[in-house]
């Protein structure tokens, strides 16, 4: 692993395939997740180096002291800034509010991209009230109805789910709040056609979180945009689908 220090803190990110030739994919996790969601992409390292890294707060990166919202969007924004400028990468890879974060680096910092995929988000990211009450006042219920039936997942073995959910809980309350409430608050739906950059919108067929319809917006109002639906899955479909979601990037990286 590797780490880069930024505005007094230090995100950790982890680079497979180095030595590859490509553009290098920067992966950005969700809300409650960390760099390991990406684990399956390493099989996209014969043509490309892929880098994932922890946001500000989750796994092993420092935290930053920010509210949610514009506040903490700008602090992951700055993340993502600082292992792309790292690694010499230049297509962002965001699921959830990973592909926020992505979308709000196109349209506010001064970085030479080649491409976005969106995966599992939206230009607007309304958060269910009921979940952030729970966030605040009953974190376990959260997490339960988050791995409920097609929301993260559509048809996941108990261990990925497991795995997941002691990944949002080793996260944390406060941070996983901080996340959802920044979604919540993100909306660009009024500056899409602002993206510049060649963008795939990535979607699991039964995601009910970002459903099919969210990624069919992105794709309709960003200028090079296209969609792909990934069938038999949710969310997550970069883990519970790897293979079909690296064969949908493949093609994209393809046509860049």
């Amino acid at each position: 692993m590797n780490t880069v220090a930024h505005h007094g803190r230090e995100t950790v990110y982890r680079t497979r395939g180095a030595a590859a030739d490509g553009p290098g994919l920067v992966c950005v996790h969700g809300s409650g997740g960390t760099k390991d969601v990406w684990t399956g992409q390493s099989q996209l390292t014969d043509r490309t180096p892929v880098t994932a890294l922890d946001l500000s707060g989750h796994g092993d990166s420092d935290d930053v002291d920010a509210q949610s919202g514009p506040e903490a969007l700008e602090a992951y924004a700055d993340d993502v800034v600082a292992v792309v400028n790292a690694t010499d990468s230049s297509v962002l890879v965001g699921n959830s509010l990973g592909g926020a974060i992505a979308m709000w680096v196109a349209l506010e910092r001064d970085l030479s991209l080649e491409g976005l995929v969106l995966a599992g988000t939206g230009a607007k990211l309304t958060v269910l009230e009921d979940l952030l009450v729970w966030l605040r006042d009953d974190f376990d219920r959260a997490v339960e109805f988050l791995h409920g039936a097609d929301r993260l997942f559509h048809d996941a073995d108990e261990e990925a789910l497991d795995r997941s959910r002691a990944t949002m809980r080793d996260t944390g309350r406060a941070v996983v709040e901080r996340d959802f409430r920044t979604c919540h608050e993100f909306d660009i739906r009024d500056r899409l056609d602002e993206i510049g950059e060649p963008t795939l919108a990535l979607v699991g067929e039964h995601d009910g979180l970002t459903p099919p319809r969210y990624h069919e917006y992105l794709a309709d109002g960003i200028p090079n945009g296209e969609l792909a639906v990934i069938d038999d899955t949710a969310h997550l479909a970069m883990i519970e689908r790897p293979t079909a979601f690296n064969d949908a990037v493949g093609s994209f990286l393809d046509e860049l």
